[in-house]
């Protein structure tokens, strides 16, 4: 038996699967913010449940993935002050390696989507990049068959390319200007409320609640922090979204300005590490292909100069980062049978 995790900002899951990667128990929280320590012992009560599940003990679990939010301290196996949740370390590796029978492999999440791609999907070319839209953005990236790991396992954290130069937004990692500052879920009511204050016109006959500002800093940047309630906005990303479906003019364009944003990443993206498909994953894009898969595939007719990729949601849906934690087990870390 082997096991994976996927470790979110907001949803922590396990899964226990048979040699042929079939998951035969699987369990389910929310993700705890209140310590690091509180996440680690939440992960080790997952794998237990799922264990249960499986009829199985954690002992004869022969290996763990871990697909996680970053930034990781790969020689460690620990995540490090992640963006958006409140805690500062988060030991993974070490605690795993007590509960079961075998070996830890901790990867970014978004490196174990491409792990899941590459394992379980019918067309996983070799050049591919798997992107999450979810509450932050990343990437998980082959190049001629090899998966990008970075030397810190960081490789792919593209939802931290600079999309405003101006910075406007402030990312939850610190830095201003950031994609996932703008078109993460956690963070397009901060966009939506930053729009409504530069045409308040537009957005006077809006549903959403606009009216309550963030706090800012001195130099006019929004500020979000994850522990601080008060920087939360009040509404969150699926009423944009239902605003816009109901014929909100407002909200209409505020995603489409998302779609700009995320058409500069993608390409980024593209340009960076020239993959012949992109699938995305994550719950904003796949509970809204319409207005964000669909709007960047046909930017990219016009901003890439290079091979315009593939783009399509993920073959895995919700769980293309547990079914690419799970294959990491089963291979040793590299995910291909």
């Amino acid at each position: 038996m082997y096991a994976g995790v996927d470790l979110g900002a907001t949803r922590l899951r396990a899964a226990v699967g048979d040699a042929e990667g079939a998951v035969v128990g699987r369990a389910e929280r929310s993700t705890p913010g209140v310590s690091g320590v509180a996440v680690t012992e939440a992960v080790l009560e997952t794998v237990r449940t799922a264990c249960d599940r499986a009829a199985v003990t954690p002992a004869s679990v022969q290996a763990v993935g871990v697909g996680s939010i970053g930034p990781l301290d790969l020689a460690a196996g620990t995540v490090e002050r992640p963006a958006n949740l409140p805690v500062e370390r988060v030991p993974l590796r070490g605690p795993l390696s007590e509960l079961v029978d075998g070996p830890v492999y901790v990867h970014n999440d978004t490196t174990a989507g491409v792990i899941g791609e590459r394992y379980y999907s019918a067309r996983a070319p070799d050049d591919m990049v798997y992107l999450t839209m979810s509450s932050g953005i990343g990437a998980g990236v082959s190049v001629d068959g090899r998966v990008l790991r970075g030397w810190d396992g960081n490789a792919g954290e593209v939802g931290h390319h600079v999309v405003d130069p101006a910075g406007r937004l402030t990312c939850g990692c610190g830095r201003a200007g950031h994609w996932e500052a703008y078109c993460s879920g956690a963070n397009v009511p901060r966009y939506a409320r930053l729009l409504a204050a530069d045409h308040p016109a537009e957005a006077t006959d809006s549903p959403l609640p606009l009216e309550a500002p963030f706090p800012s800093t001195h130099d006019g940047t929004e500020r979000f922090d994850p522990s601080d309630p008060e920087s939360r906005p009040g509404f969150e990303a699926p009423a944009v979204f239902e605003a816009a479906r109901e014929g909100d003019a407002f909200a209409g364009r505020v995603l489409e300005r998302v779609a700009d944003r995320n058409a500069v990443g993608v390409t980024n993206v593209v340009h960076s590490f020239a993959p012949l498909a992109v699938y995305v994953g994550g719950a904003v894009a796949l509970n809204n292909p319409e207005r964000v898969i669909d709007p960047v595939r046909e930017r990219l007719q016009e901003t890439v100069m290079t091979n315009v990729p593939d783009v399509r949601p993920t073959t895995l849906g919700e769980d293309a980062v547990l079914q690419g934690a799970l294959a990491s087990a089963l291979t040793g870390g590299l995910g291909r049978h």
